[in-house]
């Protein structure tokens, strides 16, 4: 018996010293957020690939090949004459060597703005392993922010808690990406500096800020995500989803990432704990108490029934959310805050 408690406190103190390990080469807490973990995402771009995907029907000049052809810039492919297609992009060399009319395709260039939402609302502040959601979400929108850098695209987009939002529209360049990058960090060091002040009447703000109030403000939000987002953008919404699990909870957020995802190419980043996903296993039966800020319910650890119950609740929670975002024709990914995006990037995840 002594010998397997030794054993396991080995491999916890083995355990705390490898998340520690990579929250040092993370530059990262796990909890708080600085310009300077953000910026080390600047080396880790390539990880990721923001080529478009799906086609876009915005039509202006730029930097983008879209993937509808026409007349551009960029040769794409010749093909048998059609009628009606333009008979100045004829190819004559092709027409002549096989005796019949070719004419020439082109991808069209279109400049694409990349815009991201990052949602830093109070359910994104919790994290039982390695970072908060919070944290994890700001480490993805800088990834994404420093390929969309790289690749020439403009970035812009939202940055939000409950109440709050910090707007900022597509900009180039690394001025774009150090914009965002600042908002993320102002919003959240304010949000954390709030929660200070008001920590005496916090349980009595809590009890305010029910769950209706928070979808109201997520939707609020998506709105304006929908006004920013102009057709041919690209759009990430890096949130856990907590205010879309179903369609009752959230009506107007659904519809307006539907009417987004008609004109750009959306993509939904949801973020998850592994707490969420199974019960953490424990060799002892013990009743704990989990609450999320305002409801509280007492579970038992280390009883199997308990934990197969609440994983099949979880991953039934999981495949009604996953169904009814997919309903808004939205590219789906799921990453945990339990693992840095790097691991996770390398194997499985795919942006």
């Amino acid at each position: 018996m002594w010998f397997n408690r030794q054993k396991k406190s080995s491999a916890k103190s083995l355990n705390k010293d490898a998340t520690q390990s990579l929250l040092a080469s993370l530059y990262s807490n796990g909890i708080d957020l600085s310009m300077q973990e953000l910026l080390q995402y600047q080396n880790k771009s390539r990880l990721i690939d923001l080529a478009g995907k799906k086609n876009i029907q915005g039509k202006q000049a730029g930097n983008y090949l879209s993937r509808s052809k026409g007349r551009g810039m960029e040769f794409d492919e010749v093909r048998h004459y059609q009628t009606g297609d333009d008979v100045r992009a004829i190819d004559w060399r092709v027409t002549a060597r096989t005796g019949k009319t070719h004419t020439k395709l082109f991808r069209e260039e279109i400049e694409r703005p990349v815009l991201v939402a990052t949602d830093l609302s109070q359910n994104m502040n919790f994290g039982s392993k390695l970072l908060f959601k919070s944290v994890q979400g700001a480490h993805l929108a800088a990834l994404i922010a420093w390929h969309a850098k790289i690749r020439g695209d403009r970035l812009g987009g939202l940055v939000f808690c409950d109440e709050q939002h910090i707007e900022l529209k597509p900009r180039s360049r690394k001025a774009g990406v150090l914009h965002y990058l600042h908002a993320l960090t102002t919003l959240n060091n304010q949000k954390k500096q709030t929660q200070l002040e008001e920590n005496d009447s916090a349980l009595d703000k809590q009890q305010e800020t029910t769950t209706q109030h928070k979808n109201h403000y997520f939707e609020q939000h998506c709105a304006r995500l929908r006004h920013l987002a102009k057709p041919g953008s690209l759009v990430y919404l890096i949130t856990d989803g907590h205010a879309l699990r179903d369609e009752k909870s959230c009506p107007h957020a659904i519809r307006h990432l539907s009417q987004i995802s008609k004109h750009c190419e959306l993509v939904l980043c949801l973020i998850s704990d592994p707490l969420e996903q199974a019960l953490p296993e424990s060799s002892l039966k013990l009743a704990v108490t989990f609450t999320d800020g305002i409801n509280r319910q007492q579970l038992t650890l280390g009883d199997n029934n308990t934990a197969e119950q609440y994983q099949q609740q979880a991953l039934a929670q999981h495949e009604k959310m996953q169904l009814l975002l997919q309903s808004t024709g939205a590219r789906v990914i799921h990453f945990s805050a339990g693992e840095s995006l790097e691991q996770q990037l390398k194997y499985g995840a795919s942006l």
